[in-house]
């Protein structure tokens, strides 16, 4: 079954230095773009992290310094892609958590502000774990009846899933081929930030997703201890969570 697309989707996955958002960069990136016609965009590039890699790292995804030493950084390359995701939905596996969050850092560190809240984003993992609880290789397996080779290429990742979620819109009768009711299906709970620092409540309000504060909302912290929002603007949170939290700072003393 084809996607039903009101506006392209990019499939984009990343392979990185580790595993914390704030400090870890991308040493690939693989984005495959379907438009509402049909056609389709695969671009994938090598990207110097200017940090080392880790040698446990590259045992994951066999991505070395020296493989990545002549390529371009990241901010080299961000408008490219900018340009090529800006008008999209954004669809990955584990992205809502990991994929997207480092790729907002990134493309802040590079003075790109994109908002990639603009239009949903699906998570194909989210999916996967409500109806199956597996990861990407035996989703591949399960949904598509293939091996998938090379896995934690991100290019190879990114077109295993692409398919992935076609098969299972063809095999879910509750997923409608609906991109923005799947990004709903798709997201595990809702948050203004992109790393789940600052949720969002019933009233769609924004709340603290960790430490003390936590499920308290962000403007009653700001009136009865401003010091706690200065702590976090000063702390090594993502860029994105301090950006948020600025911008709700603004809105408040506006008023």
């Amino acid at each position: 079954m084809e996607l039903t697309l009101k506006r392209p989707i990019c499939f984009f996955d990343l392979e990185t230095t580790g595993i914390n958002i704030t400090k870890d960069r991308i040493v690939e990136i693989s984005i495959l773009k379907i438009f509402p016609n049909g056609n389709k965009e695969s671009k994938t590039w090598l990207v110097n992290p200017m940090i080392p890699i880790p040698p446990e790292t590259t045992a994951v995804h066999g991505i070395t310094n020296e493989k990545v030493k002549d390529a371009p950084t990241f901010k080299q390359i961000s408008k490219k892609i900018f340009e090529m995701i800006k008008d999209s939905n954004l669809a990955g596996f584990n992205s809502d958590r990991f994929d997207i969050p480092l790729l907002a850092e990134e493309m802040l560190r590079s003075e790109i502000d994109i908002n990639f809240k603009k239009y949903p984003s699906i998570d194909i993992q989210n999916i996967y774990h409500k109806m199956e609880r597996r990861n990407l290789s035996s989703a591949y397996k399960f949904y598509c009846n293939k091996i998938l080779e090379n896995s934690h290429s991100a290019e190879a990742d990114t077109m295993a899933t692409y398919e992935v979620l076609k098969a299972q819109i063809s095999k879910y009768t509750e997923l409608e081929n609906d991109m923005d009711k799947i990004s709903d299906f798709s997201t595990r709970r809702k948050s203004f930030d992109y790393a789940g620092f600052i949720l969002k409540n019933e009233n769609d309000e924004p709340i603290f997703g960790f430490g003390k504060h936590k499920g308290k909302k962000v403007h009653d912290i700001l009136i009865k201890e401003p010091g706690y929002v200065g702590w976090v603007l000063n702390a090594d949170f993502p860029l994105y969570t301090k950006k948020v939290l600025t911008s709700i700072k603004l809105e408040l003393n506006k008023n």
